[in-house]
């Protein structure tokens, strides 16, 4: 989770990109001694924080924080476990539960426990021995739906996942690869836990059958191809259903000028998948010390009260504030689907492998 940019902004592309906060000159983690004043996140391409936030955090720490974004969660993974020997940085943020495994079999974190664990919500906490992972938010991968299209076409939107494969949305829904893509290995998932083990792949025989169209990641599918959102309008999209977030229709209200009264789209809250993210201390990272004093802010109130209006996902902490506009415009789902984490962990790959077969072969 993330897990969503905001809803104006465009595709950016999955390149590399290098932010460096405070206008800092330092080569970054990758490059810095245990000494350095340089701590280095390495993310996905939602990563944001505001200004003043950090800040605080640098000006209190003494080090300067570095980002580096590297596309979606699901190829930020799989390069940081290929570079886990000579880690771009010390700090990964935005690991989730459908990748966890993966990047806890292929050793890329190391033992900490952040100040303020304890103060996370039972339900989120995860490898309690050994703490090579911190919860930092959640959130519920859903289907959206484009209110003015259905209200044009006088067709009730979608509210569940046997809907979606319903001649009614024939060539409406638009969704991440699961390959490559943490909403779209979510989705798979929701579909799986939904339908059990023999089940999902006749679901997605029947979704493809119905027209479902499939993109690399979130920003294509959401900014290029969902006509509900600010950026799909710009970009001329046709497809009124995509694969996002619970989070995603506050996020079209609060940056849309002017602001509506309502948001413009809605979630199918029968579709939605728990979502929760991670931080962990690389396990190779050249400044552990401050790798750990950067995991220790993630879990401060300061941190957790700021991050849903710029990351647009849930606090895990207790006490967190949420912003009155998720309750209004994107509350949590009610009763998502949920899966064992060793669950995901036996099956996932050969699930993928199966539903790139079935879908996109």
């Amino acid at each position: 989770m993330s897990i969503i940019k905001k809803a104006t902004v465009l595709a950016v592309g999955l390149g590399l990109v290098t932010l460096s906060a405070c206008g800092s000159s330092d080569s970054g983690g990758g490059d810095a001694g245990a000494g350095s004043k340089t701590v280095t996140l390495v993310s996905h391409d939602s990563w944001s924080v505001s200004k003043g936030v950090l800040a605080a955090f640098e000006k209190q720490s003494g080090y300067q924080v570095k980002v580096l974004e590297d596309g979606d969660a699901g190829q930020a993974v799989n390069k940081a476990i290929l570079t886990k020997d000579n880690p771009q940085g010390d700090v990964f943020f935005g690991v989730d539960n459908t990748l966890l495994s993966r990047a806890l079999d292929n050793g890329l974190f190391q033992s900490y426990e952040p100040k303020g664990s304890d103060l996370i919500l039972p339900e989120y906490r995860v490898d309690p021995d050994k703490h090579r992972v911190t919860p930092i938010d959640t959130g519920d991968i859903c289907v959206n739906y484009d209110k003015a299209y259905f209200s044009e076409h006088k067709l009730t939107p979608p509210s569940s996942f046997d809907d979606l494969i319903k001649p009614a949305y024939k060539n409406l829904l638009v969704t991440e690869n699961a390959s490559t893509s943490s909403p779209g290995l979510g989705f798979l998932l929701g579909t799986a836990a939904r339908y059990g083990d023999d089940g999902w792949p006749d679901y997605w025989k029947k979704l493809k059958a119905n027209g479902v169209k499939v993109v690399d990641g979130w920003e294509q599918a959401y900014n290029n191809e969902f006509s509900g959102s600010a950026g799909g309008k710009k970009a001329g999209a046709d497809r009124p259903l995509v694969v996002s977030y619970a989070s995603s229709p506050p996020a079209e209200v609060i940056y849309a000028k002017p602001k509506p009264t309502s948001a413009p789209t809605g979630v199918a809250t029968g579709t939605c998948f728990r979502q929760v993210e991670y931080a962990g201390l690389l396990s190779n990272a050249r400044n552990t010390e401050g790798g750990k004093a950067l995991l220790d802010f993630l879990l401060t109130r300061t941190f957790q009260d700021d991050m849903p209006l710029n990351m647009f996902v849930y606090p895990v902490r207790e006490g967190a504030q949420v912003p009155p506009e998720f309750v209004k415009y994107g509350p949590q789902a009610k009763d998502p689907e949920t899966m064992d984490p060793a669950k995901i962990a036996d099956n996932r790959d050969d699930w993928v492998k199966s539903w790139t077969s079935l879908v996109l072969k």
